[in-house]
């Protein structure tokens, strides 16, 4: 597994209450949509069938990091065939299995206001662990407004808590990603933006307490804030 190069001195935080920004990267699982049933389900399925011990599957534990990498800690004494096999698996079970997944709140506003799927393209993506076929297959079940451009983890070479997704997010969108707001719910992911030069939204839709990472504002879901676009760009506000 590729270590992430990552700054491990903490950003100092910003006031994204006081910002304008180009654009909102936003995660999709945990903060868009939820999937946690499916996710379990799966990958206790996919345990019985390669002999994973399923105390290391915590529902938590690999938040937001690619199957890849999760992958690659699980099975680090099987050959690289082994896993690229369990990863094939693990990708259909989840693709097939879509019950229960379900919009978080605020999700459909917040994307809608931004100009949701054929909108405003230059103002919202987004940046998900989960390949490309698992990412359409679960936008699809829920019917997603999602904006047009979306970043998965077949897209760059190193995932979260890495910066490269975020800063790919933000050159497809080009813009800077200095200039960009991260939404996100879990620690890797707001390590990811926090590493890419981003300012970044936590909610706790996934831990009642709240992700750790040092996000700059955490709220409960993105029902408690509200996205106007201006001319000079995004401004967050409190619902």
């Amino acid at each position: 597994m590729t270590t992430a190069t990552t700054d491990p001195r903490p950003a100092p935080a910003r006031d994204v209450l006081d910002e304008v920004f180009d654009a909102v990267l936003f995660d999709m699982d945990g903060t868009l949509i939820s999937s946690t049933r499916s996710v379990e389900r799966c990958w206790l399925r996919l345990a019985g069938e390669f002999g994973m011990p399923t105390d290391d599957l915590s529902p938590f534990r690999y938040h937001g990091v690619p199957a890849r990498d999760i992958l690659d800690l699980l099975l680090a004494d099987r050959d690289a065939a082994e896993r690229a096999s369990a990863l094939a698996r693990v990708v259909e079970l989840e693709v097939s299995d879509t019950e229960g997944i379900e919009v978080l709140p605020g999700a459909v506003e917040a994307l809608a206001a931004l100009g949701g799927s054929g909108g405003d393209a230059g103002r919202a993506a987004v940046v998900t662990s989960c390949g490309a076929r698992l990412a359409a297959a679960r936008i699809a079940a829920v019917a997603l407004p999602a904006p047009a451009t979306v970043v998965t983890a077949d897209d760059v070479e190193r995932g979260k808590p890495d910066p490269e997704p975020y800063r790919a997010g933000a050159d497809r969108l080009g813009v800077d990603v200095r200039r960009c707001l991260v939404v996100e719910d879990a620690e890797s992911g707001i390590r990811s933006g926090r590493a890419a030069g981003a300012a970044v939204l936590a909610l706790r839709t996934t831990e009642a307490e709240g992700p750790g990472g040092g996000a700059d504002l955490v709220v409960d879901d993105l029902s408690a804030v509200r996205f106007e676009v201006t001319g000079a760009g995004v401004r967050v506000r409190r619902a």
